[in-house]
């Protein structure tokens, strides 16, 4: 296989996962950077989704709870933090299961950041009919 074959067969993996954890939400970030920097949305799914989400020591659901925690605790990531609520939910996490992760991040990375990525969850929440949560 060549050096090409291997690119794009990597891709090819990547956007299958890609497709199954984020859906519509990841594609449409992924279009988001055709006309301005192709070559990152190629390396999100060839290289984040191909290579990273495809190893097999943890499950979807598992790589969400961190990847919300992270994206948590570096703060200003609402945009990417919104994709992955979503991601979150369609790998099956529930919302109270996502505030309940994000509650958890106060205590260290502390309640402003908190805050943020609840804000958006409510967002996600509303958007996919989820509110109100009790």
């Amino acid at each position: 296989m060549n050096e090409e074959q291997v690119r794009q067969e990597r891709f090819a993996r990547g956007k299958r996962i890609l497709d199954a954890i984020d859906g519509d939400v990841g594609n449409r970030v992924i279009e988001s950077l055709a006309d301005i920097a192709p070559e990152l949305g190629h390396q999100i799914v060839a290289w984040g989704f191909g290579e990273i989400y495809a190893r097999p020591g943890l499950e979807p659901r598992d790589r969400q709870l961190v990847t919300l925690g992270m994206l948590t605790a570096l703060g200003g990531c609402e945009p990417q933090l919104e994709v992955h609520i979503n991601a979150s939910l369609n790998v099956g996490l529930t919302p109270e299961q996502i505030v309940e992760t994000l509650l958890h991040t106060s205590g260290y990375c502390g309640f402003p950041r908190a805050l943020n990525a609840v804000a958006v969850a409510k967002k996600v929440f509303a958007e996919r009919d989820l509110l109100p949560l009790n």
